[in-house]
């Protein structure tokens, strides 16, 4: 298999790997979804239940791209947390066309996206 191949079979996975992602993230969030509506969740919990979300389906996308790839797992996973929130926050953008949260909670967001995939990759 040449290096040019490999590329695009690396491409496949991490496309596959960031697929699962946002569906256990489609998954998580219609479960708060459900819980905000059963239950009245108050503001911090609901923030709690995004940040949760944010990192169970960044890890397990960083995981499933370790297990694929087999060397440089920990790069991979943070290469997969860092498109995960890439693509999330495009998706906000355009949807709200503007930013709806400040510098610091974009950073908070980006390091938990990016730890996330990481630590999944690190541990497949």
């Amino acid at each position: 298999m040449g290096k040019k191949e490999k590329k695009e079979l690396k491409g496949m996975w991490l496309l596959k790997a960031l697929l699962v992602g946002y569906v256990i993230t489609g998954v998580l969030l219609m479960i708060l979804a459900l819980l905000l509506y059963k239950i009245d969740l108050d503001e911090q919990k609901v923030t709690i239940g995004i940040i949760a979300t944010y990192i169970i389906s960044t890890f397990a996308g960083g995981f499933i791209m370790g297990r694929l790839v087999e060397k440089q797992k920990f790069i991979w996973g943070l290469v997969l947390g860092i498109i995960y929130f890439l693509l999330l926050f495009v998706v906000s953008f355009m949807v709200n066309h503007q930013l709806q949260s400040n510098g610091t909670n974009l950073l908070t967001t980006f390091l938990l996206c990016a730890g996330g995939g990481m630590l999944g990759g690190m541990l497949s």
